[in-house]
């Protein structure tokens, strides 16, 4: 739907099988959007959940996709969008995600890029499986091998992006991916990425971040007037381009009446070159209106 809908690039969260094969989804647990408590529910983990890790990709096949839901609740994330339970959608490995637009871009004569992300690297290497290793040889297998392919690869863990380009010596594009502390995502200082330093740091294995939209804009002073932080400014001087994520027009910030009024905040103002949104064709209408693309 994206690709019709005229996004640039496709992204995939990426985890590992039990038989290492690299599957999109958007965590390394399955019960927040399949159907996997219902099927094997003798698999939980002593810890209530249940880790794709521990499935074979056959296993996986079996179970049912439905869009995101609270585990309390058992609720819709986003209420509003796709009724849960309502269709037979499976989890599909990166290859299948990439044969997939790679088709439709045969098809239409576009050239829509993917953007794969490595979920919990430290984590997979805790369990014996290199996930990084595996995901850039799937890569390269289809043909994404160079800095100038229709691909990014991005990471929350700084040490693992450094590793990618350094050890395993990647030429793909490389985004650092920035979080708060207190998330959790990896074991990486994102309050010491975001400062100056930082950024020059980045700028020495990647090729672009991409933070949370509040690292960007803070919303307003005692005035009225928006706070724009430094962070495009420097990765710009550095040479680094800057992808903020994510932009819903369900999940509004406060300060912004309408999804145009965020987009214009953030391309006009801040000056990102581009942004994570799951309402691309939204985006791409904003963009045009604006003079930004065709």
């Amino acid at each position: 739907m994206a690709h019709a809908m005229g996004a640039d690039f496709i992204e995939q969260d990426v985890v590992l099988t039990k038989n290492n094969i690299p599957v999109v989804l958007h965590d390394i647990y399955l019960d927040t959007v399949t159907n996997v408590a219902q099927v094997f529910p003798k698999r939980v983990h002593t810890d209530g959940r249940f880790y794709a890790i521990n499935f074979t990709l056959k296993e996986i096949k079996r179970l049912r996709v439905n869009e995101r839901i609270n585990l309390k609740t058992k609720k819709a994330v986003f209420d509003k969008r796709f009724p849960v339970g309502k269709a037979d959608f499976r989890v599909p490995t990166l290859a299948e995600e990439i044969e997939l637009i790679q088709g439709l871009n045969k098809s239409t004569g576009r050239n829509v890029g993917i953007y794969t992300e490595i979920k919990k690297p430290e984590w997979h290497r805790s369990r014996g499986k290199d996930i990084s290793r595996i995901v850039l040889n799937v890569l390269a297998r289809y043909g994404y091998k160079d800095k100038t392919d229709r691909v990014y690869v991005q990471c929350f863990d700084a040490r693992e992006t450094k590793r990618m380009r350094f050890e395993l010596k990647t030429k793909l594009k490389l985004v650092q991916l920035i979080a708060e502390n207190d998330w959790e995502e990896a074991p990486s200082d994102f309050d010491f990425l975001r400062t100056t330093e930082g950024i020059q740091s980045i700028a020495k294995y990647a090729d672009g971040i991409g933070p949370w939209l509040k690292h960007v804009c803070q919303g307003p002073d005692e005035s009225g007037k928006l706070i724009i932080t430094a962070l495009v400014a420097d990765a710009h001087e550095h040479g680094l381009e800057v992808h903020p994520y994510t932009f819903r027009t369900d999940r509004l910030p406060d300060y912004a009446d309408s999804f145009d009024f965020l987009l214009g905040v953030f391309f006009e103002q801040a000056k990102v070159d581009g942004v994570f949104t799951d309402f691309p064709d939204r985006a791409v209408n904003y963009l045009r209106k604006a003079g930004r693309r065709k």
